[in-house]
């Protein structure tokens, strides 16, 4: 039995970078033997096992063959002859490709230490073609890794797998998991410049692909172009580590702009309304969990109606946060706050652009929600008369409050 560090532990530890999982190849051993050993078997389609101590994973070294369409369509070979390069081998990058023995000794069979050091993601074989899934996770590692650019001859494998109609074989929650981690990358909009350059953007989010190349007025947007200027707002959010809600939030505030009439371009009157039906479409086709499917619901409806908020007379304020649910769900308009942030500063020249709109809208919120609306409708008999005592009562703390303003 010989034991090695593999994948993204080794990787990290060459860039500098924490470690916080600890993968295991195990050459030359069984499954009997490992249970032997007590090490609590979890692998589902492979050999995978949990050290009795350290529950560190371990797997038996395996090779993969393709036998259908999709990511699921594989069959696995573990088994006492197969070799560690040949483990290597089958994995997607070769700054994944690499391992290390117990006395720190490097094995790089594909070359992933020289293209760490030329900031490079590059395939490791033609087998990178067999799993659809990896051209969203090199996506993802765009993002994470932002100053690293993808091989020529990698993208070009890429593209050909699009073409192949590989992309149309991944399931929904694979495409979600792996969008959801790449928004949490430290540059997300790095993941849809890799996506777009190998055209399975289109196939995934068309509603997002078609973005670029759509103008709005200058004088709000200098970038013009709308799905730069998407890029730009998912990266602020990034910049702020803003939670996943706000994050897919930021990246679906406009997709309405992409359906507006060439006629009425560059303005884009309406586009909230489509965005929101747009939206739905997307959240329901990639099965987008509920906190993240309803704050985008409520940035793509209301972030336009947030510039008009210095404007709105004290109870249109009022009406507007009955509207948002503000008074009932505090919590959920911080997160709506956040995502119009990302959408004020993503504009080139606005980057540090002052949020009054938000100040007046919490502002109006903390005075509103000081009412006690239970003793407001003591000894009031209607429904319809409490809610309009209770409405009059929070306009009038609303009033008071802003004339400090």
């Amino acid at each position: 039995m010989q034991i090695y560090l593999v994948g993204g532990a080794v990787r990290d530890e060459l860039l500098g970078s924490a470690v916080t999982d600890r993968d295991y190849v195990v050459v030359g051993s069984s499954v009997d033997e490992m249970l032997a050993a007590g090490f609590r078997p979890v692998g589902k389609d492979f050999p995978v096992f949990l050290h009795p101590k350290t529950q560190d994973e371990y797997a038996l070294a395996r090779t993969e063959r393709k036998v259908a369409s999709g990511y699921k369509g594989f069959t696995i070979h573990a088994a006492t002859d197969v070799t560690l390069e040949e483990d290597l081998g089958r994995r997607d990058l070769t700054i994944n490709a690499m391992a290390k023995t117990s006395d720190g000794h490097l094995i790089d069979p594909y070359g992933g230490l020289a293209d760490i050091q030329s900031k490079t993601l590059r395939h490791v074989s033609a087998a990178f073609a067999e799993d659809p899934v990896r051209i969203l996770r090199i996506a993802r590692f765009a993002a994470r890794y932002a100053d690293f650019s993808v091989a020529p001859e990698t993208n070009a494998l890429m593209q050909q797998m699009v073409d192949a109609g590989e992309v149309d074989a991944l399931v929904a929650e694979r495409v979600w998991q792996e969008l959801s981690k790449g928004l949490m990358e430290v540059k997300p909009s790095r993941m849809f410049e890799v996506l777009r350059s190998c055209g399975a953007l289109k196939k995934l989010l068309p509603e997002l692909d078609r973005l670029w190349g759509v103008p709005q007025p200058a004088k709000y947007h200098p970038e013009i172009d709308t799905g730069v200027h998407v890029m730009m707002v998912i990266d602020y959010a990034a910049s702020k580590d803003f939670s996943l809600p706000v994050r897919f939030a930021a990246l679906m505030h406009d997709l309405g702009k992409g359906t507006t009439p060439k006629e009425m371009l560059p303005r884009h009157i309406g586009h909230e309304a489509r965005s929101v039906s747009l939206l739905k479409e997307i959240t329901k086709r990639l099965r987008v969990p509920t906190d993240c499917k309803e704050l985008a619901q409520m940035v793509a409806k209301y972030h336009g109606k947030l510039h008009a908020v210095e404007e709105m007379r004290p109870s249109t304020l009022l009406s507007f946060l009955i509207e948002l649910d503000a008074i009932r769900q505090p919590g959920r308009l911080k997160l709506f706050l956040q995502a119009c942030e990302a959408d004020s500063r993503g504009r080139t020249g606005f980057e540090e652009r002052a949020q009054p709109e938000a100040i007046r809208l919490l502002s109006a919120l903390d005075a509103a929600s000081s009412i006690d609306a239970g003793a407001v409708a003591s000894g009031i008999e209607t429904p319809e008369k409490i809610k309009t005592a209770v409405f009059e009562a929070r306009l009038a703390a609303i009033q008071s409050k802003l004339k400090f303003l």
